[in-house]
Formats: C-alpha cells, structure tokens, sequence
C-alpha cells in the first residue's frame, strides 16, 4: 500500500511539473498540434494522390494481344482481373490456382450481375490447342452451382472450337475468343458492351 501510494505521488508530480511547463510554454503545444496536423494532411494527401493514380492507370488500361500472349498463365488471369476493374467492378479479383473448381477471375459488375471467367492461356494464341467442350463442362459444371455465377465466361487468346461453341450457346455460357479479347483489351467498352443475352441486372440495381 505504502509503496502504491508513493508510485501515485510521483506519477501526480510528474503530471503537474509537465502541465506546469506546458503552461509556461504554450507555443511548444501549438508547434506541436500544427506538427501532427501537417503530418495527418500529408498522409491523407499521400493516399488520396495514390488511389487517383491508380484510378488514372485502371481507365487507361489497355494491353495488346502480343502483350498477353507473352504473359505466363498466371499473370494472364491477372490481367483479365485488372481489365473487369478498369472497366468498373472494384471487386474483381484472381481466384484461379489448385482447387478453382473452373474459375479464375470472379467480378461483380456495376448492374449487380455476378462474373464467373475462366481463363484459357496458349502462347501460340491462334495456332495453339482449342479450348473444347470439356472445359467449358467444368465451367458450366460449377460457374452456377458452386460459384453462383449470373454471367460465365471461357476467355481465351486462342480459339474455341466450333463443338464448344455449339455446347456454350445451349447452356447460356458466353465465349471470348482471340478476336473478341483484342477487341475488349485494347479498346475502352467494358466487356458487358461486347457480349450478347446477358442476363438482366441484379435485384435492385437501375443500369
């Protein structure tokens, strides 16, 4: 007890020398609030500049198809992610990895409708392998059931066969092949603009 007393007795002496001083020196308090105000302004000067810049860099996006060809498969559903956010789905995100199950970039667009893509990298582009209908059963097998996609994608730089383009038009799948990924990659329409029969907005979205 007596020790505890002593502790609080030196504490309420330190506290009311230091209010003493501030007292007598009452610029040291201004210097010191103008101080962390200049910091605070900066800080959020700092971050507001950063997230315009990457606004500016996100409306500008474009990429030629020679750049994606020469992407590895990993960067390529990368850079599919950054174009669904360019052209204004903030949640687009990378997903694709071990245990997708069909998916690698999932986006929510500004109509409310949930993107499933599934992402087809050939480095020969045109001339590589076509993706077939067994890709597209996985995505039609998991875009809705397990994703619970609105829209499904098979997105490629190279072709799509004429088998899986017949089997995508039946279950309401939509394909973006090398030509349709130039168009959507180097141009400014958001990809929404470039496909046909999506469904209809989200539930309590006006477009």
């Amino acid at each position: 007890m007596v020790l505890a007393a002593l502790a609080a007795a030196v504490v309420l002496s330190l506290a009311a020398a230091a209010l003493r001083w501030l007292t007598a020196h009452p610029w040291t308090v201004a210097a010191a609030l103008a101080v962390g105000g200049a910091a605070a302004a900066s800080w959020v000067w700092r971050h507001a500049e950063a997230a315009r810049r990457d606004q500016v860099r996100a409306n500008g996006l474009r990429y030629a198809l020679g750049q994606l060809d020469g992407l590895h498969h990993r960067d390529f559903e990368f850079a599919v992610r950054d174009l669904m956010r360019r052209d204004g789905c903030a949640d687009a995100r990378q997903v694709g990895g071990r245990g997708d199950n069909g998916a690698d970039v999932k986006a929510t667009d500004p109509y409310g409708r949930r993107w499933v893509i599934q992402c087809k990298h050939r480095t020969a582009g045109w001339s590589g392998k076509p993706v077939g209908t067994p890709d597209l059963h996985v995505l039609n097998g998991t875009g809705r059931q397990v994703h619970h996609g609105d829209v499904l994608v098979m997105l490629t730089n190279g072709r799509i066969t004429d088998d899986g383009a017949r089997f995508a038009q039946s279950q309401r799948l939509h394909l973006v092949d090398r030509r349709l990924l130039a168009e959507w990659a180097a141009g400014s329409r958001p990809l929404w603009d470039l496909l046909h029969a999506l469904p209809p907005a989200g539930r309590g979205v006006v477009p």
